[in-house]
């Protein structure tokens, strides 16, 4: 922060630095602009002094009057009061009538009559015409002289008009007041206007100095895209204000979904109604085709405005993957507790029945059991060569049989080859949640004295791999949402995540799964392999 500090009473805000900047280039602008327009009305008004002069001094000298008193012994009684007049009519500075040689007969200044004239009159009486600019007897002024012609055509005198430069420059600052204040009015209205813009800009910056701006952008870009969380933030329109590369990945979406409507990317509805609620969430769970993610959402709101959803996704899948194994070693480790508290019973019998001098009846009794539980280990490991399967298949019976379910292995189940291409992980969550489920439907459904029951195939073909659990339960009717994230038949919390997972597995290896109907629900899961299985003969069914 304490750089921060120097940056701002160094250089200023971004705002205050546009400001200097657009007040810069306003006065420069409008300073050009005077500086032209005032260059502009010094031509124009020299020009329109020159084209005054001329036209004076050609009506002068083309007025008939003018001949009739040259003709005179005395040309200046009659020229004279002719010449002010025409002065003042025509608001010039003199109006000079000479002789051919120069010699004045008319003048403002009556004691300069009958001197020579100052000023270029060599083209005039060659009967052309003079304008110039030139410093006579009254100062710098601009000056027209034309020939009088006689009757004859030839040059009897000469006529010179003129207006001094200092009437000039008189007119000239009339037009230029009016300019000052066009300017002065731009530069007032051009500065509240950018001020009006600074003042915004400092808002929408919080004041802040042009490198720290920079600083905090490429922070931003730093931090977003090196984040493996996923972030997003949804606008209160439905579209994506800003996507980090995790939240890409993690949703699974191509390209930059930046502007676009989260109903318009491929993610499931759930997500979408979850990311648009406007509700703080906290680790919720929920499924995309490939990927558990959990889900974490809160307003964002600004100055007390709005501004749409931050949304901060984890992926969950390799954590509900190692869970769903926990969960099925430890249903395992209960089901071995369960057992080793049975055959502790079974000892006590066998040792009561030895005390009591019964000896053949514990024999009997102690291998009759044995063999019921080495041929189900039998039975499982030599059809099943997936240890993980078998293992789980093991320690699901044991499970069933814990809370009185019938659980029978079929007598077609075979599977040699545990190179399937299936990961045993999602073997695990499939074939484990389809048992779950098939338990505790059949064990919720007893009656008429009859004993619950779930039956497992597992079999591999030529191409694909075929897990199916039937159970004694109610069956199932809304076949369409059974594998959507919430759906459950048991009305305690935290349930529905089971077979939403099953469905997402099967859909990851391309893999089909149908509900049916028997005695209950029926699930069979279908899974194309990656290498050729070679089935067995069936055999009797194993309870």
């Amino acid at each position: 922060m304490p750089s921060t500090t120097r940056i701002r009473t160094r250089r200023g805000s971004l705002a205050r630095q546009l400001l200097i900047l657009q007040l810069v280039v306003l006065f420069v602008l409008v300073a050009a602009g005077l500086t032209f327009a005032y260059l502009d009305s010094v031509r124009a008004t020299e020009d329109r002094a020159r084209d005054q002069v001329t036209a004076v001094a050609e009506a002068v000298a083309d007025a008939p009057g003018v001949l009739a008193a040259l003709s005179t012994s005395e040309p200046s009684r009659t020229l004279q009061p002719f010449a002010q007049s025409v002065r003042a009519d025509t608001d010039v500075d003199f109006v000079t009538i000479m002789d051919p040689n120069g010699i004045r007969f008319t003048h403002p200044n009556p004691e300069l009559i009958g001197q020579p004239f100052i000023g270029n009159i060599g083209e005039a009486q060659r009967g052309g015409k003079v304008v110039e600019t030139y410093a006579g007897s009254l100062g710098p002024s601009e000056r027209a002289v034309v020939p009088v012609l006689g009757t004859g055509g030839q040059v009897v005198a000469l006529v010179s008009v003129g207006i001094t430069v200092e009437a000039i420059d008189a007119e000239l600052r009339e037009r230029l007041w009016p300019l000052i204040g066009v300017a002065v009015a731009v530069l007032v209205v051009g500065g509240i206007g950018s001020y009006l813009v600074s003042a915004r800009l400092r808002r929408q910056t919080r004041g802040i100095a042009p490198e720290e701006l920079s600083n905090l952008f490429e922070y931003h870009e730093a931090v977003l895209h090196s984040m493996r969380e996923g972030l997003l933030l949804v606008g209160g329109d439905g579209r994506v204000v800003l996507c980090n590369d995790g939240a890409r990945a993690l949703l699974g979406v191509d390209g930059d979904p930046v502007g676009r409507e989260l109903s318009a990317l491929d993610i499931p509805e759930d997500l979408v109604a979850a990311f648009t609620s406007g509700e703080e969430r906290t680790d919720e769970i929920h499924l995309t085709e490939a990927r558990v993610l959990v889900v974490s959402t809160a307003p964002v709101r600004s100055r007390g405005e709005a501004m749409g959803t931050v949304v901060i996704l984890r992926d969950h899948t390799e954590l509900q993957a190692l869970t769903g194994e926990l969960t099925t070693v430890r249903g395992l480790a209960e089901a071995l507790r369960s057992q080793a508290h049975e055959a502790a019973n079974r000892l006590h019998t066998v040792v009561s029945l030895v005390e009591i001098g019964r000896p053949e009846q514990a024999v009997e009794f102690a291998t009759e059991e044995l063999a019921l539980a080495q041929e189900l280990t039998d039975r499982v490991v030599g059809a099943v060569a997936e240890p993980v399967l078998a293992a789980l298949l093991l320690g699901k019976a044991a499970e069933a049989s814990e809370r009185g379910v019938e659980f029978t292995i079929t007598p077609d189940t075979v599977m040699e080859d545990s190179g399937t291409g299936v990961p045993p992980r999602d073997l695990v969550t499939i074939l484990g949640n389809l048992i779950d489920n098939g338990i505790d439907a059949a064990v919720g459904n007893v009656a008429d004295g009859g004993r619950p029951g779930v039956e497992v195939t597992v079999r591999s073909g030529a191409d694909e791999l075929l897990l199916r659990v039937a159970d004694t339960g109610p069956g199932v009717d809304d076949v369409e949402d059974v594998f959507r994230r919430g759906w459950s038949t048991k009305p305690e919390d935290g349930h529905g995540l089971g077979l939403a997972l099953v469905g997402q597995a099967v859909r990851r290896h391309s893999g089909t799964i149908d509900v049916g109907r028997d005695q209950g629900a029926v699930f069979t899961v279908r899974l194309p392999l990656k290498a050729s299985q070679t089935p067995q003969p069936p055999r009797e069914p194993t309870r």
